[in-house]
């Protein structure tokens, strides 16, 4: 896999910094939003950025280690969840016509095929992951194709213009995958990584982490890599969430991460490709615990906390206003000159 990353516009950068200290208003006192412009200028080369096309991708597939019981909801619900997003009726579809989104969902590997239908994608690699407690999640050839499919998705969006890319999840069993992989990834227990994911009680939680346990001392020798422990543990979404960032940070579209699954993904692109990160904001604060460890590797902090662990994209989706706002306020801002206001002395 190609991991050559385009960087970012030190020059425009330097230029919003000093735009943004001309702004009325006392050096920093809009806090993240001026980050904000200042990285979106990096992102799209000019001094002035501005988001007009934002796209969502939500990838969708089923998980084999369903059959252990992890999950509060039956595997029916990823394509019962997939006919609803075709329908506009997920909460990320809600978001995305308010936000004037691109959408799209992707069925990577939901376990019956449910084509065609309005808004969807088939790109399926297979009916679901493997059993991860029993084998690895994917083959290598199951992997690459889902990670292919990821970029499939980064290509169209940017075919259409898309100056902003979102990649979502469906796949009931995912917050299973996504604690196994950023409990390897971060080295950290799994005590302090398992949440309740679709709102299991506390007895089904701690059998969720004696099923991630075996399943990680059965592939501890064979997860040599970031790539290794996708495949091994990870899921056919989560892989193409994998694709899709890595493939944005190649071709310099700037991203907004989700939830503790998309969290999962943008470690792994980031353990292969660290320049990766430079391309990404990531939203939100989940309930999902497994998420922090994420933000502690990568010493990135989100831009808002909810209390939402919905996944689908939709904690990225509400950032989309919060970066709008602040490409408003760095371009049309008065500086103190036109203003003929005093600045600081």
């Amino acid at each position: 896999m190609k991991t050559l990353l385009k960087t970012l516009c030190q020059t425009s950068m330097q230029a919003a910094v000093a735009r943004q200290a001309s702004l009325t208003k006392p050096a920093g006192s809009l806090g993240r939003l001026e980050e904000m412009a200042i990285w979106l200028a990096g992102c799209q080369g000019r001094v002035c950025p501005k988001i007009e096309r934002p796209w969502i991708s939500v990838f969708a597939a089923d998980h084999g280690v369903t059959e252990e019981g992890v999950s509060a909801f039956p595997a029916v619900v990823t394509q019962e969840m997939v006919k609803n997003f075709a329908a506009g009726g997920a909460a990320i579809t809600v978001l995305a016509r308010e936000n004037g989104a691109q959408f799209e969902v992707v069925d990577v590997g939901v376990f019956n095929d449910v084509a065609p239908l309005p808004s969807l994608i088939s790109a399926r690699v297979a009916a679901g992951s493997s059993n991860f407690k029993l084998q690895p999640a994917m083959t290598e050839a199951q992997l690459q194709a889902a990670l292919t499919a990821g970029e499939a998705a980064v290509e169209r969006a940017l075919a259409a213009g898309a100056d902003l890319f979102i990649g979502g999840e469906m796949g009931i069993g995912n917050t299973t995958a996504a604690a196994a992989m950023i409990s390897r990834l971060c080295n950290a227990p799994l005590e302090t990584i398992v949440g309740h994911g679709t709102g299991i009680n506390d007895e089904q939680k701690q059998h969720k982490t004696k099923v991630i346990q075996t399943a990680l001392d059965l592939h501890r020798a064979a997860m040599t890599d970031a790539m290794s422990v996708l495949q091994h543990i990870g899921g056919l979404e989560i892989a193409a969430l994998t694709g899709a960032y890595l493939h944005c940070a190649r071709h310099g579209l700037p991203m907004v991460i989700d939830g503790v699954i998309s969290c999962a993904a943008a470690l792994v692109a980031c353990k292969v490709a660290p320049k990766a990160k430079a391309w990404m904001v990531f939203a939100h604060q989940s309930v999902e615990p497994a998420q922090q460890a994420v933000f502690s590797d990568l010493a990135v902090d989100p831009l808002i906390d909810l209390q939402m662990r919905l996944g689908e994209g939709s904690g990225a989706a509400l950032a989309i206003p919060l970066i709008k706002l602040a490409c408003a306020l760095h371009a049309q801002m008065a500086t103190f000159e036109q203003a003929g206001v005093s600045g600081a002395d």
